[in-house]
């Protein structure tokens, strides 16, 4: 049995779990209705969101100061800025702040229509103003409430938190509100409604609040690494609004910008001018002192002579070079002729001196004619041999001539080395004033250059301050994207009705994970390996007796089904005392009791009621005895025989009850005499079926003293009021064997359809 119900508790039964949560269909229509609703309201109260972006490109440097090149440009200006830090510049507090005070985004305004709160940017009905002073130094963040009645009187108030600082009532526009931070007017304005009520609520900020607040709604940052754009977005249920945030955000940006690229300009200006000034006194000084070295030394115009010397000397070098190139060339190609191995090789074209060329030139020609005549000539061809001839003449004549050309070329090489001589002798004779003056006008001509430097510089600032751009490059203004943020009215619906059944589900699972008791046979059968004999549902007949003869309620028909499944567990004749009990008081043990009697009576049995419960009788007040002798009366009195106290059930005519009668001092020794085996011997005798109404096992202990003399024992549990431990207590009863053959019945389930054929139809029960 234990392995059996291990197996079954191991196994997902997804059947009994989709009919638990059907049965609780009524968690599942709240759940859906409440989260459908709430979900409607919703969409009804909240306003769409909508995500507004622009883009800008930002330029790394557009100022030619600061790309020249070398040492100086560097000095002048500083490097640009990456792009990672322009994003702080555009999200800086003093930007956001001068943003918040140009559009006026310290004062908020919420418009209540309904249920339904607006922010509304512009067209607002009532607005605040005050001293220009106190947005500067407000510390604290203020709530006016203004409500406008149909007069078009208003009342106003002031909060800070949840504290009231200042009140008006019933007043006229423009209303004064004095506050501990300062006087505040208010005034209607054009989208006032005539003759409407109006609530609306107004929050007052600092700038510094109001921008902190902004750069909480506002991103900012690069579109990708790899680019100089800058994104912004905002979302806004308000897009006219968000638009002008961004707009203005960008122009302050640039705005900035130009001013600090004028300030820096305008300071290079200043160094410029401060620099020029003074070179202009060290140029003249440099040009007086020219003037009086020439003086004091005598020099008139030495520069120009010396000049002429270094130019002549320039022109002799590259001549000397040229000649002496020349002359190792001509050395070369008689090197060429002399040499027997080359008599008849051609002469290299690029060993031709121009100066031989032409006889070179021949002298190929005619080596040229012999290579293609040997090719097809024999040897010893007269014409081979005359040309051979030819070609030996022609050669000893180049060669002269070559010679000639050699000796030449020498001597025109001493002359020119003799010239160098007597340029580098001249050039040597200069006077060492004349190296000094050239000290003195090297500097004098560096400061002239740097003079005209400054003053190109000058112009090229002078330009910038006059064209100054911005450093972004708006690509997008403020752009709305065309569906609203978040899921549409429809899909908020289906999720709220999604939720709701996931919310039924949650409530039923934790319900039944955190409660302690069992609601349904079901449950109950995962708890327990005693056999059930079946379930009674909840009566709403008020009266204790439901079966009765001609009756076709649900309980009866349950109460019909159960008498069956007894009948099964008795199996005998001889087995006719049944003892009924439960753990606790209150689970329906004397009414199961009253109502199975009644069921067995109906099958013409003779059948008798017997409450032996006599510490908490039950019997006279649920079927309105009248007041008489009992089963403790006749255990005490033994002048009390077995007709003193039968009573008959005028409902039931084969239905006999004996009370429990009065509480006696001893009820657990009462119950164990030998007259209580006497008693029950002679019953059985008497009736076909007696059940024992006895007390609850788990409160007293008066029931275990009754085994002895039952047959089988019918346990009531109470759906949603037994405990799961009173439930572990009964299955230790079980496997101990301390009640025979013990069976269950549930009371108090909710009735369902099909338990019987002919339910819900007139007629007798039998």
């Amino acid at each position: 049995m234990e392995d059996n119900k291990k197996q079954k508790g191991d196994a997902i039964d997804v059947a009994g779990m989709l009919r638990q949560y059907v049965s609780k269909w009524y968690i599942f229509a709240i759940c859906i209705v409440v989260c459908v609703g709430l979900a409607f309201l919703y969409t009804q109260i909240s306003n769409p969101k909508y995500m507004v972006k622009a883009n800008v490109l930002v330029a790394q440097s557009d100022d030619p100061i600061s790309d020249m090149a070398g040492g100086l440009g560097s000095l002048l200006t500083g490097s640009s800025g990456y792009v990672e830090d322009e994003v702080f510049v555009v999200s800086s507090h003093t930007v956001l702040r001068e943003v918040v005070r140009r559009l006026e985004l310290n004062r908020m305004h919420i418009v209540s229509n309904g249920l339904r709160k607006t922010f509304t940017y512009k067209d607002f009905p009532v607005d605040v103003y005050c001293d220009p002073s106190i947005p500067d130094t407000l510390r604290v963040g203020l709530r006016f409430k203004v409500k406008v009645d149909k007069e078009g009187k208003a009342t106003i108030k002031a909060y800070q938190r949840r504290r009231v600082v200042g009140e008006v009532e019933d007043a006229e526009f423009p209303a004064t509100v004095n506050t501990p931070y300062g006087k505040f007017i208010f005034n209607k304005t054009n989208y006032l409604p005539i003759g409407e009520s109006v609530k609306t609520n107004i929050y007052f900020y600092s700038y510094d609040d109001a921008a902190e607040n902004l750069a909480r709604d506002l991103t900012i940052d690069i579109a990708s690494r790899k680019s100089n754009v800058i994104t912004l977005d905002i979302q806004s249920t308000d897009i006219p609004y968000a638009k002008d945030v961004l707009n203005a955000i960008i122009a302050e940006y640039n705005n900035r910008g130009i001013i600090d690229k004028n300030l820096r300009n305008t300071k290079t200006l200043e160094f410029i001018d401060s620099r020029l000034n003074l070179l202009s006194g060290d140029l003249s000084e440099s040009e007086v002192s020219i003037e009086n070295y020439k003086k004091s030394n005598g020099i008139t115009d030495i520069i120009a002579e010396t000049n002429y010397q270094i130019t002549k000397k320039g022109k002799l070098e590259e001549e000397l070079i040229a000649t002496e190139t020349k002359l190792k060339v001509i050395q070369i190609i008689r090197d060429f002729l002399a040499d027997p191995k080359h008599k008849y090789d051609l002469v290299p074209a690029s060993l031709n001196d121009p100066d031989n060329q032409g006889p070179l030139t021949a002298y190929n020609e005619l080596l040229l004619k012999r290579i293609e005549l040997i090719q097809n000539a024999r040897q010893g061809n007269a014409g081979l041999t005359a040309l051979d001839e030819q070609i030996d003449a022609m050669r000893n004549n180049v060669q002269s001539t070559i010679d000639r050309t050699y000796e030449g070329t020498y001597v025109q090489l001493k002359e020119l080395q003799n010239e160098m001589n007597l340029a580098d002798a001249r050039l040597g004779g200069i006077p060492t004033q004349e190296r000094e003056f050239r000290d003195i006008l090297r500097q004098q001509q560096i400061k002239e250059q740097l003079y005209i430097f400054l003053l190109e510089r000058r112009e090229e600032t002078s330009m910038l301050l006059a064209n100054s751009q911005p450093k972004g490059q708006i690509v997008d203004e403020a752009y709305a994207l065309n569906e609203p943020l978040g899921l549409s009215k429809s899909m908020i619906l289906i999720a709220g009705f999604l939720v709701g059944i996931m919310l039924a589900i949650a409530i039923i699972y934790m319900r039944r994970v955190l409660r302690n008791k069992f609601d349904s046979r079901e449950e109950l059968e995962e708890l327990t390996s005693i056999p059930i004999l079946g379930e009674v549902c909840t009566s709403r007949r008020g009266e204790a007796l439901v079966v009765r003869e001609g009756g076709s309620t649900s309980s009866a028909e349950l109460f019909r089904l159960i008498r069956t499944n007894l009948q099964f567990v008795l199996n005998g004749k001889d087995n006719k005392v049944i003892l009924v009990t439960s753990t606790i008081s209150g689970e329906g043990k004397s009414f199961i009791s009253i109502n199975l009697a009644s069921s067995l009576a109906l099958l013409g049995k003779r059948v008798l009621l017997v409450g032996v419960d006599i510490r908490n009788p039950k019997l006279v007040e649920y079927l309105n005895l009248p007041e008489g002798p009992g089963f403790t009366d006749y255990l005490a009195n033994p002048d009390i025989t077995i007709d003193d106290i039968l009573r008959r059930e005028p409902l039931m005519p084969n239905m006999d009850i004996i009370t429990a009668g009065p509480v006696p001092p001893n009820p657990s020794e009462l119950l164990t005499e030998n007259r209580v085996d006497e008693l029950m011997e002679r019953l059985r005798g008497m009736y076909d079926y007696i059940l024992l109404d006895s007390a609850p096992v788990g409160m007293v202990s008066d029931t275990f003293s009754l085994v002895r003399i039952s047959d089988a024992t019918v346990y009531v549990c109470r759906a949603n009021y037994s405990t799961m431990r009173e439930v572990k207590y009964v299955n230790r009863l079980y496997h101990e064997g301390r009640l025979k053959k013990l069976t269950l019945v549930i009371n108090g389930t909710t009735a369902r359809q099909g338990y019987g054929y002919g339910y819900g139809q007139k007629g007798t029960v039998s």
